[in-house]
């Protein structure tokens, strides 16, 4: 199921067009999506999305065309040592340029890598920056090894595996993927699909709970009135670079950033759409 999938599956169950996600999974993987639903989706590209956290099951022993277990074989190597595999961990820490996938939904000139992987046309991809925070072993059972993976948002997964591979004078796919962290939000609180087409899943959150830890100013009448239209208002709040702003019962009316001493609605929400 790809994160399209789910953003479908979603629409119908909560009888809402207006979805959207905050970062594609994998079709193989599962695990976390986190949806914006109806005029939240406007807060998506100042959603709080770090760090992300992954566990991963990394099969040594081969390396596959699109860095998974769903791609041909391009090469095998010997399986190496767990020591080998910890010891090099740390290269793959920190700030990385990055080479993505081929099959990938990155895009080349105006089109999605993996369609042009499909039809044959040579790619060539181009590093992008990505940081990882940290890897904590997990279960060595050869050829698969599993780990905890910290990182930022654009980090690929099967690209830091089949690189680990090559570190090491081996090769490696990923073979499974499960998203259990994105920011503030965690797999274990998520509601599944089930769920929320029986209508049994837990109340939407609201959009707040998105943002991470951001200033908070609230605002009287006049002053949600003129933030309604887009109009900045004074800001209260010393030192953020950028503030929800709040009616007075707490609902959420824009989301700002500071401009020369004052809040520049960037986002304008309904007063009702907070929570």
């Amino acid at each position: 199921m790809t994160s399209h999938d789910v953003v479908a599956a979603a629409r119908r169950a909560l009888r809402e067009k207006r979805i959207g996600h905050a970062g594609t999974l994998d079709p193989f993987a599962t695990g976390l999506l986190v949806l914006m639903v109806g005029r939240a989706t406007r807060l998506l590209p100042h959603m709080s999305g770090d760090p992300k956290v992954y566990e991963a099951v990394i099969r040594f022993g081969s390396e596959t065309t699109t860095a998974d277990l769903h791609g041909e074989v391009v090469a095998t190597a010997p399986v190496p040592t767990h020591e080998q595999l910890l010891a090099a961990l740390p290269t793959l820490t920190g700030e990385l340029d990055q080479i993505p996938p081929v099959y990938s939904a990155k895009r080349i000139g105006g089109q999605r890598a993996y369609d042009l992987a499909r039809a044959g046309v040579a790619v060539e991809m181009r590093p992008a920056r990505v940081r990882v925070d940290a890897w904590t072993p997990g279960r060595w059972d050869p050829p698969n090894f599993s780990a905890h993976i910290t990182c930022g948002g654009g980090t690929y997964i099967r690209s830091l595996a089949r690189d680990l591979g090559r570190l090491v004078g081996s090769a490696a796919h990923l073979v499974a993927l499960r998203r259990l962290r994105s920011g503030p939000f965690d797999v274990a609180h998520a509601t599944t699909l089930d769920a929320l087409a029986a209508g049994g899943a837990a109340p939407l959150l609201a959009p707040r709970a998105a943002l991470g830890e951001v200033a908070e100013q609230q605002l009287d009448a006049e002053d949600v009135a003129r933030v309604a239209r887009g109009i900045a208002v004074p800001a209260t709040v010393p030192g953020d670079r950028v503030a929800l702003l709040n009616a007075a019962n707490g609902a959420l009316v824009a989301y700002a950033e500071r401009r020369a001493g004052l809040w520049q609605p960037r986002v304008v929400m309904r007063p009702a759409d907070g929570g």
